[in-house]
């Protein structure tokens, strides 16, 4: 174990931060982002108690210097809640990020799955398999309610209601919400719930299976990165899916419910973002394809 890791100013914050509630996710995020803030100070002489603007600085333009500003952006954030917490806890007496501002963040085009993308990974998802069924689903739903990828693995059995045709999921703060999907994707649903009855660990309360039992965020991962690869869609990734599903809502209006019901639970200014966006490199000849409505695949 590392010498920040030993740090009982680490340790103090990361209890801090679990009597808040917080996400294991974002526990831990938060605690990389300060081991390596106090590893930078340490090797330059200083310490977060007695760290100046100067050294913070010095810090962020490191870390520009060498990743990408949405995570030097992401430490920014750790660190003013940490500096909060110090000057709330009486350990310091200023707080040294008081002016000190937010690196800016160039807005970058997000690509989306085009329609005949989409059409291809379902494609190579078909059949009557465990695996067909299961992943056929996960990718409708994804596409359907704009889900993140930590909620569409967290769901267990209780969380889908197929009479209202929802999903009820935690996100982000730790807060419940519905996410209402089309009759599609709830086809494709009951199909693999179907199947999940005859699935050697059916007897687990969590909605997505795996060969050893719960389907994990890595497994999600992997399988579409697989799918994507097979698809022609190299590097496909659940947050592309969450992006196409923001543009399809916007393209349809943004004023009102679509086929999928509402807008994943997120501010417009989220969704502005990542939807509204055309495919990177439509094949010759083609323009952008038109808005694929929800749950119409």
């Amino acid at each position: 174990m590392d010498e920040p890791a030993r740090n009982p100013l680490v340790r103090s914050f990361e209890r801090h931060l679990r009597s808040e509630n917080r996400s294991e996710r974002t526990v831990a995020a938060y605690l990389i982002g300060v081991r390596q803030a106090d590893r930078f100070l340490r090797a330059h002489g200083t310490t977060i108690q007695i760290a100046t603007r100067a050294d913070l600085e010095t810090f962020m333009g490191d870390l520009l210097s060498r990743r990408a500003a949405s995570t030097a952006a992401t430490y920014y954030k750790v660190l003013k809640i940490l500096y909060a917490w110090l000057v709330e806890e009486e350990e310091i007496a200023a707080n040294p990020m008081a002016r000190m501002k937010p690196p800016i963040v160039p807005d970058k085009p997000v690509p989306i799955v085009p329609e005949d993308g989409l059409k291809r990974l379902l494609r190579v998802c078909a059949g009557n398999t465990f695996e067909g069924r299961r992943d056929t689903a996960l990718i409708m739903l994804l596409l359907d309610t704009g889900a993140r990828r930590a909620e569409m693995v967290g769901l267990t059995l209780d969380d889908v209601d197929l009479d209202l045709d929802v999903l009820l999921v935690l996100g982000k703060g730790r807060r419940e919400r519905t996410l209402p999907f089309g009759k599609r994707a709830g086809e494709a649903l009951d199909r693999y719930l179907r199947a999940r009855v005859r699935h050697k660990h059916a007897a687990l309360p969590w909605l997505w299976l795996g060969q050893k039992g719960r389907l994990t965020d890595q497994g999600l991962v992997m399988m579409l990165r697989r799918r994507g690869a097979r698809a022609g869609l190299p590097g496909l990734h659940a947050h592309q899916l969450r992006h196409t599903f923001a543009h399809q809502w916007l393209a349809q209006g943004g004023a009102r419910p679509t086929s999928c019901g509402s807008p994943a639970g997120s501010p417009r200014a989220m969704l502005q973002r990542y939807g509204a966006r055309r495919p990177s490199t439509p094949a010759p000849g083609e323009g952008a394809p038109p808005p694929l409505p929800c749950g119409r695949l």
